[in-house]
């Protein structure tokens, strides 16, 4: 990127003037339609308006304060109050202006937010520049006259369930022009790497974190020794994987910020991540954000509008006869006004804040798009709109990042692609656990329902309402699939240990052959006790051990990868007594997903394999980048270089005690 330009920035009197009106008009509105209040000219109300802009700058901050010390209760009650707090007083002390009484300013403080949101979005016809303004003016408290420091920080955007490939046509067609410009410019490179088997975001920010992907067999497992099904989604249960992943010195240590992620990476700082989920007080820039009318109340306005955009959008598929489609729930269309307009906005205030307090490294994850690509399909238009919005928040903060008191360097990644395809169920009118049922005689089969869009809300909602209740663990059935996408784990659960091939024929024998030859089963993964791990297909098997084939390779259209992870997968803790794939189909490009979702990720097939990496030019690259704990090697060693992150020290030798 250019060197950041520190110059004073010029007033910007038409955006102020723009406000103000704004401000004017709403407030002569709600005046006008709200009983209890009062004014005798416009003049009076125009008065008010800036005597209220005026004792929100002054007192604002000392309601953040306030509210902050008061915990997440405090904050909430503060974003109730503050603003009509604010109105009652303007209105009071402003001459020609009547007000009955506090309740009559608190219905006027959230029409009036709502008027002037509304109104500033045609305005500015939803350009981010005053967006970034406001953001520059609420943290201008930290904006020092010089850099303090000459040491680089850098901020790692993730943009969850982007593929290379897509990237690299949505630059090309002009669809990011923040990204295209970077790339053109020559400042930025991008760069592909491998997301090793499982393709989902907890195991890949366990590697790209904490350099420990391998505590992560897929998105939601079974753990036979306590019996425990761990989902990643959980709180609870993040937590627990990051208690196995961390050695404290992971990516972010040394005064590293983490936002929205799954793992903290041991940052000093972790806000709205998952894993730390009601560890932490409300940070000053989540309550600024909360009790800012530009904040929060405008959020809420634009998630309004995110849902009508997408019950637009679900039934346009439905009268063009799109497929694949799936059936976009009620529950579905909430969550994605919370996620990709709240969340999105609040990480970007977040990341705002901590930029200009100069933080030495920050990672922050995006799943606008993954939401919207797991409906809507991850190239349909309305996935691809949401790109636009995360590229435009790429400019909001390299614009903030010019003028904060380090330079930074700026880092775009995902943690896995999308695939796309109808599902399995919709494909064959019966999910997994249906035929699991139909090729055994178990008398229960226990199948995971939980989402990742429900996890995003549990995290949202603790990191804005309150901390979530701890979620009960099932009783002990005799099988469970865990599904993960495309792929699914399957647990002889009361057997311990790794049951193995010839135990599995012996208990169910029309398991194995009945999986292998149905149409939407791609392989299954089962170790034997005398052949080792072996991958079974409709028309052959391969032994991992030596790569023997007999028949028809199974693994032959899945991409030169393929046998070293699912070698690495069969070795893993607590992965499944079978590991089923879907199929993948190379003329279609497409899988079938063990879940309701039409954009997947978890096993093999297709983009979601496919991650990207867009890093500075002078941040070199090795040939080839397989599996997030490389990404994270390569991270930590550039975090070094640049001087935000100091290594590890080395071991030395043992003592005579310690030896």
């Amino acid at each position: 990127m250019p060197p950041p330009d520190r110059r004073r920035r010029p007033v910007p009197v038409l955006s102020t003037l723009a406000v103000v009106g704004l401000a004017w008009a709403a407030l002569a509105l709600v005046i006008g339609v709200l009983p209890g209040i009062t004014a005798d000219s416009a003049a009076a109300v125009l008065l008010a308006a800036i005597v209220l802009g005026l004792l929100g700058a002054v007192l604002r901050p000392l309601f953040v304060r306030l509210c902050s010390a008061a915990g997440w209760l405090g904050v909430v009650a503060g974003w109730l109050v503050s603003q009509a707090l604010l109105v009652y007083t303007a209105l009071w002390l402003t001459p020609g202006v009547q007000v009955d009484g506090f309740w009559s300013a608190f219905w006027a403080a959230w029409i009036g937010a709502v008027l002037t949101s509304v109104g500033l979005w045609l305005v500015t016809a939803g350009q981010p520049g005053a967006t970034t303004r406001h953001l520059l003016r609420v943290n201008r408290r930290y904006r020092p006259a010089e850099p303090r420091t000459a040491t680089p920080g850098v901020v790692m955007i993730q943009i969850d369930g982007l593929s290379a490939p897509l990237t690299r046509w949505a630059v090309e067609a002009g669809n990011l022009p923040t990204l295209s410009r970077w790339l053109r410019s020559g400042s930025h490179t991008l760069s592909e790497w491998h997301a090793q088997l499982p393709a989902t975001t907890p195991a890949s920010q366990a590697g790209l974190l904490h350099g420990a992907s391998d505590q992560v067999p897929a998105f939601r497992w079974y753990e036979k020794e306590t019996g425990r099904l761990v989902v990643t989604n959980r709180p609870r249960d993040s937590a627990l994987v990051e208690f196995r992943c961390s050695d404290g010195y992971g990516l972010l240590a040394d005064g590293g910020v983490s936002v929205s992620n799954v793992f903290s990476g041991d940052a000093t700082l972790s806000l709205l991540t998952m894993s730390k989920v009601g560890a932490n007080r409300p940070d000053r820039s989540v309550s600024t954000y909360l009790l800012d009318p530009f904040g929060l109340s405008r959020s809420l306005v634009l998630t309004v509008g995110e849902i009508v955009k997408e019950l637009a959008q679900a039934r346009r598929q439905r009268l063009r006869h799109v497929q694949p489609r799936m059936r976009r729930t009620g529950a579905y269309v909430l969550l994605r006004g919370a996620t990709n307009v709240l969340l999105r906005h609040l990480n970007l205030a977040v990341l705002a804040e901590q930029i200009m307090r100069g933080a030495p490294a920050i990672y922050c994850d995006f799943v606008d798009y993954d939401e919207i690509a797991h409906h809507a399909g991850p190239a349909r238009p309305e996935s691809l709109a949401s790109l636009e919005g995360i590229d435009d928040v790429l400019a909001m903060l390299e614009e903030v990042a010019g003028v904060a008191p380090r330079p930074y360097h700026l880092v775009v990644l995902s943690d896995h692609g999308q695939s796309q395809g109808a599902t399995f169920a919709q494909r064959y009118g019966l999910r997994l656990e249906d035929l699991v049922r139909q090729l055994t005689t178990a008398d229960e089969v226990l199948a995971t329902r939980d989402n990742e869009q429900e996890g995003r809300a549990r995290v949202l909602e603790a990191g804005l309402v309150r901390p979530v209740p701890p979620e009960e663990d099932p009783a002990h059935p005799e099988i469970v699939v865990a599904a993960s996408g495309n792929l699914a784990l399957i647990y002889l659960a009361r057997l311990p240990g790794r049951v193995t091939m010839e135990q599995i024929e012996s208990m169910h024998p029309r398991l194995l052959p009945g999986l292998t030859a149905h149409p939407g089963v791609g392989f299954v993964l089962v170790r034997s006790w005398r052949w080792g791990p072996l991958v079974l297909g409709p028309d052959g098997r391969r032994r991992l051990r030596d790569d023997h084939v007999e028949g028809l390779d199974p693994l032959a259209s899945f991409g030169p990868h393929a046998a070293d992870d699912l070698r690495r997968h069969d070795a893993l803790a607590h992965t499944g007594d079978l590991v089923v794939n879907s199929l993948w189909e190379p003329a279609t490009e497409e899988v079938a997903a063990f879940e309701e979702l039409i954009g997947c990720h978890g096993g093999l097939g297709g983009g979601q394999s496919r991650p990207v990496l867009v890093h500075p030019r002078e941040w070199t690259v090795p040939a080839e980048l397989v599996g997030a704990d490389a990404v994270h090697r390569w991270l930590c060693t550039w975090l070094e270089k640049t001087g935000c992150r100091t290594a590890p020290a080395e071991p030395g030798p043992l003592s005579a005690t310690e030896s």
